[in-house]
């Protein structure tokens, strides 16, 4: 895992005179090894002393490594071939052994054990239509000087970031936006849709949306080509999107074998490293199946886990963690955080995030990497996209109940609801008001929430403002269509809840210079669970992730397959942050609070008062009003009108 970012520019001087604050903006992404390219009329100059890259140039790569592959000089990027393609990329291939066994039958030859050169070697072969050969995590960006064109290219479920902006001296990629702010000339001004979606729903990294105008991000398994004659934006081309068609008909234990196939073959591949691998563990069904099949994988593999242990007995899952780490012989290193820890690291988190993250619980996650560099480890295994894939949420049981009502399946619809409802903290009411929420129609929506105070433009969000920026508050999850889980799963994989979950992981593992890998993100599984039935997803008495937890029976223990209550990297986030209520007091009451347009201060400060005091319940968006206040002051955003 790497740092990329680079430009097409018709104004070359601005941007050649950056490089060395580019390269520097990127060091924690890729502290082993740096390099520069420049390209003009035929002409290449690749380096990777930073005094010598101050040249003119149509095109500028810079990328700075992360050595996990190959860890000699061999690896070293930009990367070039046959004096035609030159590559900067950030990721990994994880079946680059099996493509270069194919790539070398068809008549390649290879000079370095990189999956890079195997990058190179495959487009060189194939074209775009590499792409969906890939199995792994990758952003890059790709000069072909022969047709003078530059590729970026993004995985398929956006796992590595790739941010791009337009601007009068050319096309500028990064990524990290806080680089890109540093490679191009472009106001920073907030869209306000985005950032409805963001203080409402918590929302934000979805498609190719950002909160800041012209600035956007690659979408998840999409390409673009640029002309370095006119270097433009223009659309973004799809590779592969799991297709939603009838459910095959497969019974429900040849569906857990082959889950089972595809999970210990990725878990397989996602094991290729020349350095020391860890995992997260927090004891829940996701990540002790990791730990439970990198054992099985790799018998005499030493594994360590590292595990955030919560203080509050309510909250912790220190107990379901030993049971794991005891069947599978792991090196068990935990992190306990203290109120006061926060207070410590809230500006080196605020940091390394760079944008507007939804709760605390991102610190946890923090606090873990920090604890995995500690130790020596390079490389972590994590369950990140499990909950999205497997249909781990709450709401996806609620998901299902709108299934079968669109379905008219009343009866195995109160046998959903009473076996779901006896889980924890899963009441019927709460279920059924959210499956409401995928079937009243936008028309309905606003008169219902109403009733029920959970209104789409809450009471300390100017909603004036918003609307005289033409923004309509939406419901963000009706779904017209009978089979209402499997088009969530999809949302939530490309929408709603996974492309922010891997943007604070990936910010979280750069920090500390570690590369963060998450197997349950491969086509082939999101593929395979997207063609079963609902049923086996959800099961009849309201168990989620029914054919995961029957797949992984006999590799992790019974004890974890059949926990029912679901925690995950839960924080004490009221007591951590009436333990900084000086902090809180003083942002609320910044300059900069003060001058965003479209918050009620107000209605938010009693707010607060009522939540610290016991008289109103915690929830997120407290997070969410300090986030965009900070972020606003850090990162000099502009916003139009009063």
């Amino acid at each position: 895992m790497c740092g990329i970012a680079g430009c097409i520019t018709r104004s070359s001087s601005r941007a050649s005179g950056r490089i060395a604050a580019v390269l520097d903006s990127l060091q924690h992404r890729g502290p082993d090894d740096q390099g520069w390219l420049v390209y003009s009329r035929g002409q290449v100059r690749l380096g990777r002393d930073r005094n010598e890259a101050n040249q003119s140039g149509e095109v500028m790569l810079l990328h700075r490594r992360l050595s996990i592959l190959d860890l000699s000089r061999a690896g070293w990027q930009p990367m070039g071939r046959d004096g035609r393609y030159y590559i900067v990329y950030n990721g990994e291939i994880y079946n680059y052994v099996e493509l270069r066994k194919e790539l070398e039958e068809l008549g390649q030859r290879f000079e370095s054990q990189s999956d890079t050169e195997v990058l190179l070697a495959a487009y060189e072969e194939w074209g775009t239509q590499a792409l969906p050969r890939f199995t792994g995590m990758f952003a890059f960006a790709l000069l072909d000087v022969r047709q003078r064109r530059v590729l970026l290219a993004r995985d398929f479920f956006g796992i590595k970031p790739l941010y791009y902006c337009e601007s009068p001296d050319g096309v500028a990629f990064a990524s990290e936006l806080n680089t890109l702010f540093q490679l191009a000339d472009v106001k920073r001004s907030i869209d306000p849709h985005n950032l409805l979606l963001y203080l409402r729903h918590g929302l934000s990294d979805h498609g190719s949306a950002t909160l800041l105008k012209g600035f956007q991000q690659l979408p998840a398994a999409h390409y673009l080509e640029f002309s370095i004659d006119e270097p433009s934006v223009e659309h973004p081309i799809c590779y592969w999107r799991p297709k939603l068609q009838p459910a095959i008909k497969i019974s429900f234990e040849d569906a857990a074998e082959e889950l089972r196939h595809l999970f210990l073959e990725s878990i397989r591949l996602h094991l290729r490293s020349d350095v020391p691998i860890g995992t997260a563990l927090s004891g829940g069904i996701d990540s002790s199946s990791i730990v439970a099949c990198m054992r099985k994988v790799e018998p005499d593999l030493d594994i360590h886990a590292i595990s955030y242990i919560a203080e509050n007995s309510r909250l912790s899952e220190e107990k379901w963690i030993d049971i794991v780490g005891k069947a599978t012989r792991a090196q068990v290193h935990k992190v306990r955080v203290r109120p006061a820890d926060l207070a410590r690291d809230l500006d080196a988190l605020l940091k390394a995030q760079q944008e507007p993250f939804g709760s605390t619980s991102v610190y946890a996650q923090f606090r873990v990497f920090q604890l995995a560099r500690e130790r020596g480890i390079k490389v972590m295994l994590d369950g990140q996209g499990a909950d999205e894939l497997l249909g781990g949420y709450r709401y996806c049981v609620s998901a299902r109940l709108a299934s079968l009502i669109r379905q008219r399946k009343f009866t195995d619809l109160v046998r959903l609801l009473r076996g779901a409802s006896r889980g924890p903290n899963s009441d019927a009411l709460w279920l059924i008001l959210c499956s409401a929420d995928y079937l009243v129609p936008k028309s309905l929506q606003a008169p219902l929430r109403a009733l029920i105070a959970k209104e789409l433009t809450p009471k300390w969000v100017k909603a004036s403002w918003f609307n005289r920026h033409g923004v309509d508050p939406s419901n963000v999850n009706y779904c017209p269509d009978p089979e209402v889980l499997r088009h969530t799963l999809i949302r939530t994989l490309f929408v709603t809840s996974l492309p922010h979950l891997l943007r604070y992981e990936d910010r979280n593992s750069m920090a500390f210079s570690i590369e963060s890998r998450v197997p349950f993100l491969t086509p082939q599984l999101a593929e395979f669970m997207l063609s079963i039935p609902e049923e086996y997803i959800i099961s009849r008495d309201g168990t989620t992730k029914a054919i995961f937890r029957r797949a992984m029976r006999g590799i992790v223990p019974d004890s974890i397959l059949d926990r029912r209550d679901k925690i995950g990297f839960a924080t004490p986030e009221k007591e951590w942050l009436n333990a900084v209520d000086g902090w809180v007091q003083t942002t609320l009451a910044s300059d900069v609070a003060s001058s965003l347009p479209f918050l009620d201060l107000a209605s938010i400060r009693d707010q607060w008062g009522e939540i610290a005091s016991g008289q109103r319940p915690f929830d997120s968006r407290v997070w969410r009003w300090l986030n965009v206040i900070r972020w606003s002051g850090e990162s000099q955003i502009e916003y139009v009108g009063t």
